[in-house]
């Protein structure tokens, strides 16, 4: 009720549910029976917004009568009693015992409460208490606080001026206003924390209100100023502290942050309201929460500012990620002030004039802040540090505001703010600079805090305050950390802290102007100009100074810094930090590099600066980036080694690098490898020497790396050239040395490694977390006690957790162990990782192999434009040799690597346009090169891509022609090319030769329509060598198809070894090769024919290189070895002189790889049992050691020399050394292809029989071809082809016997020499005249075959292709003759066998003596020598036969003897039958023998005559 009468009730109780929406009254339940009865009903009641004392609730008690009686009401009412809503302006809430007044209350009772004792009222229980009830208000106005509302009551007081002011019992008069003010300010802080909340914008604006505006008191201006800032800090303070689930990502609370941006404004600036009421903020006159007025407060009527400050909430001060980073520092950009204009606004001043008619002094908020801040000490400057960043954004809006307000956006920046404000601001960055450096070790999470609200502030500060202004602040604090970091043994806490400050300074959207970019670094004008600065000045012409300009753009010199300050202070970070003697500053690389790296990324997608001039003039500001990075260049993760080619470059001696003090910061070249079991020979040479001091470098990550060499990139594309070009003619060799290594190093970097890797690195993430879950699992499971317990039991929620990378584990160490008291927790962020995000989708995937793909495009071009810009500078200098070679060797490193087609036709025109510039450069001196150049170009030639092909055709044809023009005949590349060939058809899997056949055309075809060269012998030599690759081509193909054909391996591999007899490098390779093969197969004798071959083709490239006495004079030293070692003579026209570079330069071409190949050989030797042909190799070798006086390899040789003859004297027979047997084999078909009608001798291991060669050779090509389609010819006849059948694949094989002439038989004494240096062999054929095979003995005639190979056996092959074939044809008498012979031949070799052999020798006499068979000696006795033969030709064969007969049965006749005195008695009857027969054969022969032809012994002719008369008469025929 707002009165006391009835129709005072307003309605504003809230109704039930089906009733009107507000009522006047409400009731309670009726209580039957009870004389203290309880209600528990709770009525909801709307309170007016203003209230006056006479609002009230009003409780009425009703008796009701059960059993109504006549005239009596239903309800009678029996008590009343009240609540005034307001109380000396104070809300009345909480628990009340009230007395209840019997009669009706009197008039204007409303004003008092009900304890009053009213006079003349008639109370229940003489006025105590009854009645229970509490009240609870829930209000945005009331503050229901007393220490809130004696604050406003008295804030309200002073402005309205009334006073005395009343508050609850008490009148405070004015001269005790200010005591009071003061103590109810200092008792904010023991208020509840819910109120301070809910007023908290209002009770700021009340403070700030207060600090700008002392109140006048009595006259007196009283400053309130540190009283106010006291109570701010700690109520901010305890806001932070009790609401920490309220804060962003910077732990700033959001009430607080919206405050600042949406509420805070400025005290003096109101807009123009056209009613008296309320203005903004501070500029209400009344407090209406308490004021009598009917105004609404002014906390409703908030004006929702936005700040003009760039402390935009959404800068991550410690971003989460780069890319978020970059994308808030872009985003802050957009935050233009145009669009933040507010309405005009005007001062009134009136309302605060005061009874003495003058206005008091205003402040300026931030001044007083800053002055405040300063002073302040204890708790309160603690409270206050702790939420620096409140205050901070707070002095800065409040800057910005008055700025505006005040119009002074566009005065010059110097003059916008009065010099004690910016003293008290220095002062103010000083002392928390000191605070940082002094506490950071002790209060780390507060100064992480400190320091980010420092950077966000001065950030600020340079977009409203003078920049210079604003520099030496940031200079102040870098003083103050510098000094301190001198004292620290591990720096990088604070040096981390250090960077984040700098990271989000940088982070200004005006970043890059700041800088001063377009200004050249002349010195800067000085204050007072020195003597020596004018004359600096003004010798600005004098090239000199032009020079040193150059160089102090790429260096942080002070020129540099001075005029580019802040990009100064992050490339000096970034050169401190990755400096390998920053101790313990290794953690922060990542970090420092992030920060540069995310720098450039925003300049980049900036589109302030996509004009490629201003890019330039940034990229100004980075160019010491490039030496810095150079400096790095040991310490950068090698991305070479997972190449598989070379590692990195060698350009650089350790030496050099310490005499080398140039501008950057020298140090010596260690191992880039930390304390990493990597094999020392991952890199090559300079990086293995270890540094003088010993030292060993940490390596970047790969991330690190990865993101250094993309600002280095992103320097070199957009730095202007002739900048770049002038600084490189500065470099020392050394240096830019350096310089290509690094480029050498982005090649690798960014190479592209399509899908396939970003697939398989997708599905190995996935599979490795599973893994590492599950072995988590067993981890926890295996240990005991309540966390088995709590893993069973949290099974289900096993699916979320998966183990973090190394990456991201904890600094402390592994995941666990640091933890090892945390349980197991879902909320455990350890283990809390994102398993969704590890499957990417194919789009994904493709669109990262895109980018990957152009990114790899955009560096390779970037290095290429590099290399051009080196190459000008360095083709004028004296140095260029070291360079171009650096260069060549970055260019060939590129074509190494998988690169666009884009990329690849520059990249071939570069190459060009080099090799034409300098040919002397490839070809005389980086000889190495040239060989990788022509293996780039020939892989580049098998390329699918068209465009790819010709380009590199072009390349490698023009490469020829270059080097025929330099001495007429292009050995060099010929070599080079044959070489690169057969290594890539050897190594590569995806080679196409069908490409590279088509290339080959095409070179072809450009030396056959080259105008120029035509009457040259250019263009039949580059026939030769096409013809002679397409050679090698077609066999090293076909040695991957005949993996499985042991012959046919080996024959490709001595073809294609042949390829190259004109380099011996090559040749020597491809025989290494085959003597593995063969000792594989165990052909050990075929195994040292290779090594003596190699060691002969190194002898005569040796002889060529120093002549030495004592060192074989080439192949023909090794003769006696084997006949065969000739054709390693070289004496072709295309041979290649050793003297070159690159030639013979393998480790064999050397006396002592002469030594081992030689000792391999006589092992081989050994193994085989060619025991003389060991003394043959050590009888070159012996001279050797003498000469280098070895006595101890000297006795070695001797030992093995003993050793090797004892044997032979051993196994003088022969019959213990098996060395082979020898077979014709004949291919006949077109399934063959190359074999078709060829004829070969195939040597097989010893005592081989005919079937087993058959069936191994009919079951090898059965496989291949079919087994239907292979025949075995089994007769030995010459094979017709036409009788074949066209479809099928014949295979004839022949056993054949080594042959010897008879003036042969003089040298070939032992059984070794009957089988070494074998070339012709022979088989027989029976046949007769009519067709038949096999005839009677007067019709028996046989065909001798003689064979003779193309080369000696044992080769370096298993077959050699038989050369020439020759026919002898024996009649049968001479068939006749040999068989009486051979059988002589073995009774006399059984005969006198030592030691004897009794069963050999009976069997050999059974066979010539006991015969019954038809064609024993007899029957052939019979058949010839009966008569004698009419034909005079045959006469001497005749008498021939008869002398064998006669020497025939003296042989019977001594073997009998032999026999006689080697049986025992039990075969004297054996003896004797063979005696009787003997006796027979005798008697019959005997007429047959004596029968002499007369003609015969006419006349007697000189001997010579007959020497040979036996292969004269007999018919020959001569097949060549």
């Amino acid at each position: 009720m707002y009165g006391e009468d009835s129709s005072n009730a307003m309605p504003v109780i809230f109704g039930k549910s089906s009733c009107s929406e507000f009522s006047k009254e409400a009731y309670t339940a009726v209580v039957y029976h009870n004389r203290s009865p309880d209600f528990h009903e709770e009525i909801k009641v709307k309170l007016p917004a203003t209230l006056t004392d006479h609002h009230h609730l009003l409780f009425t008690f009703y008796h009701v009568s059960c059993q109504q009686k006549q005239n009596t009401p239903l309800e009678t009412p029996v008590g009343y009693t009240w609540i005034p809503m307001l109380q000396n302006g104070r809300l009345k809430t909480g628990q009340f015992c009230l007395p209840v007044s019997l009669e009706k209350p009197p008039q204007a009772y409303s004003v008092l409460s009900p304890e009053v004792p009213l006079p003349g009222m008639k109370w229940v229980d003489n006025h105590k208490g009854v009645f229970n009830v509490e009240v609870v208000a829930v209000s945005s106005i009331h503050t229901q606080d007393p220490y809130l509302d004696k604050f406003f009551a008295l804030v309200n007081a002073l402005d309205e001026h009334m006073f005395p002011v009343r508050i609850g019992d008490m009148r405070i008069m004015e001269n005790n206003l200010e005591n009071e003010l003061k103590s109810s300010i200092s008792a904010l802080n023991s208020s509840q924390l819910e109120p301070v909340v809910r007023f908290l914008h209002l009770l700021l604006d009340k403070l700030i209100l207060l600090v700008v505006r002392p109140p006048v008191i009595a006259g007196q201006i009283v400053n309130l100023g540190q009283a106010s800032f006291e109570a701010m800090a700690s109520i901010i303070n305890r806001l932070h502290k009790n609401l920490e689930g309220n804060h962003d990502q910077h732990g700033r609370n959001s009430l607080l942050a919206s405050y600042i941006y949406y509420v805070f404004r400025l005290p003096n600036t109101y807009p123009n309201s056209p009613s008296p009421g309320p203005g903004g903020l501070g500029g209400s006159v009344h407090y209406a929460t308490m004021a009598r007025s009917a105004v609404r407060p002014a906390s409703l009527n908030l004006n929702r500012s936005r700040s003009l400050s760039n402390s935009n909430p959404d800068i991550s001060g410690t971003p989460t990620s780069p890319d978020d980073e970059v994308r808030s520092i872009i985003g802050s950009k957009a935050m233009d002030r145009s669009c933040n204009r507010m309405s005009s606004h005007t001062e009134t001043s009136s309302f605060l004039q005061t009874l003495t008619g003058r206005l008091p002094t205003k402040k300026l908020f931030h001044e007083e802040l800053a002055l405040q801040w300063v002073v302040c000490s204890g708790s309160v400057r603690e409270s206050a540090l702790q939420q620096a960043w409140f205050f901070f954004e707070l002095m800065v809006k409040s800057m910005v505001h008055h700025l505006y307000f005040n119009d002074k956006l566009d005065a010059p920046r110097k003059s916008r703010f009065p010099e004690r404000f910016m003293d008290d601001i220095n002062a103010l960055v000083s002392t928390i600079a000191s605070d940082i450096v002094s506490r950071f070790q002790k209060d780390t999470e507060m100064v992480e805090r400190l320091n980010t609200s420092l950077a966000f502030f001065l950030n600020d500060l340079l977009s409203v305050m003078d920049r210079g202004f604003v520099f030496s602040l940031i200079k102040t604090y870098y003083k103050q950390v510098s000094s301190k970091l001198y004292s620290l043994p591990n720096p990088s806490v604070l040096v981390s802290l250090r960077l984040d400050f700098l990271r989000i300074i940088c982070s200004h959207e005006h970043y890059v102007t700041l800088n001063l970019p377009c200004s050249l670094l002349t010195p800067p004008a000085s204050p007072s100009p020195s003597v020596s600065s004018a004359t600096s000045q003004s010798s600005g012409f004098s090239t000199n100074v032009q020079d040193q300009k150059i160089a102090n753009m790429f260096e942080l010199s002070v020129p540099f810094r001075q005029q580019h300050y802040l990009a100064g202070l992050v490339l000096t970070e970034l050169a401190v930090i990755l400096d390998p003697d920053a101790e313990g500053l290794f953690g922060l690389h990542k970090k420092v590099i992030n920060m540069v790296h995310n720098l450039l990324s925003s300049h980049d997608s900036d589109p302030r600066y996509s004009d490629p001039q201003i890019k330039a003039r940034v990229a100004m500001l980075y160019l010491p980036l490039i030496g810095i990075i150079m400096e790095t260049v040991p310490q950068l993760y090698d991305f070479t080694e997972t190449h598989n080619q070379r590692g990195r470059p060698i350009c650089i001696a350790t030496d050099d690098y310490e005499s080398e003090s140039g501008s950057m910061i020298n140090q010596t070249v260690a191992m880039a490898i930390a304390g990493t079991s990597v094999p020392q020979l991952t890199r090559p040479g300079s990086f293995l020497l270890a540094s003088t001091s010993g030292r060993q470098y940490t390596t970047f990550s790969a991330e690190s790396s990865r993101s250094l060499l993309i600002c280095l990139l992103w320097v070199l594309k957009n730095a202007d050239e002739t900048v770049l070009q002038k600084w490189f003619t500065d470099l020392s060799v050394l240096q830019l040395n350096r310089l290509l290594d690094l480029l050498y190093l982005c090649v690798s970097c960014f190479e592209y490694k399509g899908k396939k890797v970003f697939e398989r690195m997708n599905s190995l993430t996935f599979k490795k977390s599973k893994d590492m879950r599950a072995k988590l699992e067993e981890a926890i499971l295996g240990s005991i006690g309540a966390r088995q317990e709590m893993v069973r039991r949290s099974r289900g929620q096993l699916g979320t957790y998966t183990i973090p990378s190394p990456s991201e584990r904890s600094p402390s160490g592994s995941a666990f162990g640091s933890q090892e008291n945390l349980r197991w927790r879902k909320d455990m962020t350890h283990w809390r990782q994102n398993t969704e995000k590890l499957d990417k989708s194919r789009a994904e995937i493709e669109h990262e192999a895109l980018i990957d793909g152009n990114l790899a495009t955009e560096a390779n071009l970037i290095i290429l434009d590099t290399l051009e810009i080196v190459v000008q500078t360095v083709s004028v200098t004296e140095s260029k040799e070291s360079i171009l070679g650096g260069v060549l060797k970055v260019l060939l490193h590129s074509m190494a690597c998988n690169q666009s087609a884009v990329y690849l036709q520059h990249c071939f025109a570069t190459q060009r346009a080099l090799v034409s510039k300098f040919p002397e450069l490839l070809f005389e001196e980086e000889t190495e090169q040239c060989a990788d150049l022509c293996l780039r170009l020939l892989r580049h030639c098998s390329s699918s891509i068209s465009t790819i092909r010709s380009h590199a055709s072009a390349s490698l044809y023009l490469l020829m022609r270059q080097n025929f023009e330099i001495g007429n005949n292009f050995a060099r590349v010929k070599m080079q090319v044959t070489m690169s060939l057969s290594s890539l058809v050897g190594t590569s899997q995806n080679f196409n030769e069908e490409f590279l056949r088509r290339s080959l055309k095409t070179i072809l075809t450009y030396a056959e329509e080259d105008l120029e060269l035509r009457e040259t012998t250019f263009p039949d030599q580059v026939q030769d060598l096409v013809f002679n690759l397409h050679m090698i081509l077609s066999d090293t193909v076909k040695m991957k198809e005949h993996q499985e054909d042991p012959e046919m391996l080996i024959d490709l591999m001595y073809r294609i070894a042949k390829g190259y007899q004109t380099s011996p490098d090559l040749r020597l390779t491809w025989l290494q090769n085959m003597a593995g093969k063969h000792s594989e197969r165990s052909n050990h004798a075929e195994a040292a024919q290779c090594l003596v071959h190699s060691a002969a083709l190194v002898a005569e490239y040796l002889s060529m290189l120093e002549d030495r006495k004592y060192l074989p004079v080439g192949c023909v030293t090794f003769q006696n070895i084997s006949s065969n070692v000739l054709e390693e003579s070289a004496v072709s026209d295309d041979v290649v002189s050793p003297d070159e570079e690159g030639i013979c330069s393998g480790k064999y071409f050397t006396e002592s790889g002469l030594v081992g190949l030689l000792e391999q050989a006589a092992a081989s030797f050994s193994m085989a049992g060619m025991y003389e042909a060991v003394n043959e190799v050590y009888k070159v070798l012996i001279p050797i050691h003498e000469a280098n006086r070895d006595a101890k390899k000297l006795s070695t040789i001797h030992g093995k020399l003993q050793e090797a003859f004892s044997k032979i004297v051993h196994q003088s027979t022969g019959w213990e050394r098996m060395f082979g047997t020898y077979f014709r084999v004949g291919f006949y078909g077109t399934k063959f292809g190359d074999l078709d009608e060829q004829e070969f001798v195939y040597k097989e291991p010893a005592i081989t029989k005919l079937a087993e060669i058959s069936h191994r050779l009919e079951g090898f090509y059965g496989e291949r071809f079919g087994e239907d389609v292979v025949e075995v010819i089994k007769d030995s006849n010459p094979v017709d082809k036409c009788k074949l059948d066209p479809n099928k694949a014949y295979i004839q094989i022949t056993y054949v016997e080594p042959y010897f002439d008879t003036y042969e038989m003089k040298d070939r004494i032992t059984y070794f020499d009957k089988n070494y240096n074998l070339r012709r062999f022979m088989y027989c054929t029976p046949f007769t005249l009519d067709g038949r095979a096999h005839g009677e003995l007067h019709e028996q005639f046989k065909r001798k075959t003689i064979l003779t190979t193309s080369h000696a056996f044992p080769y370096i092959k298993t077959r050699v292709n038989v050369t020439h074939k020759e026919e002898i044809i024996l009649t049968p008498i001479e068939v006749a003759i040999e068989d009486m012979q051979k059988k002589t031949q073995e009774l006399a070799f059984a005969t006198h066998q030592d030691p004897a052999d009794p069963k050999m020798l009976q069997m050999v006499l059974q066979g010539s003596v006991g015969t019954t068979v038809n064609q024993g000696p007899l029957e052939v006795a019979q058949v010839f020598l009966s008569e004698i033969p009419s034909d005079p030709k045959l006469f001497r064969h005749h008498n021939k036969l008869r002398l064998c007969f006669k020497d025939f049965t003296k042989r019977c006749e001594d073997a009998l003897r032999k026999n006689k005195s080697l049986i025992g008695p039990d075969q004297k009857e054996y003896q004797r039958e063979l005696e009787r027969n003997y006796h027979r054969l005798k008697e019959a022969l005997q007429p047959l023998i004596n029968r002499k032809i007369p003609q015969l012994y006419k006349a007697v002719l000189p001997v010579t005559c007959h020497r040979d008369s036996f292969s004269r008469m007999s018919l020959r025929k001569m097949d060549l």
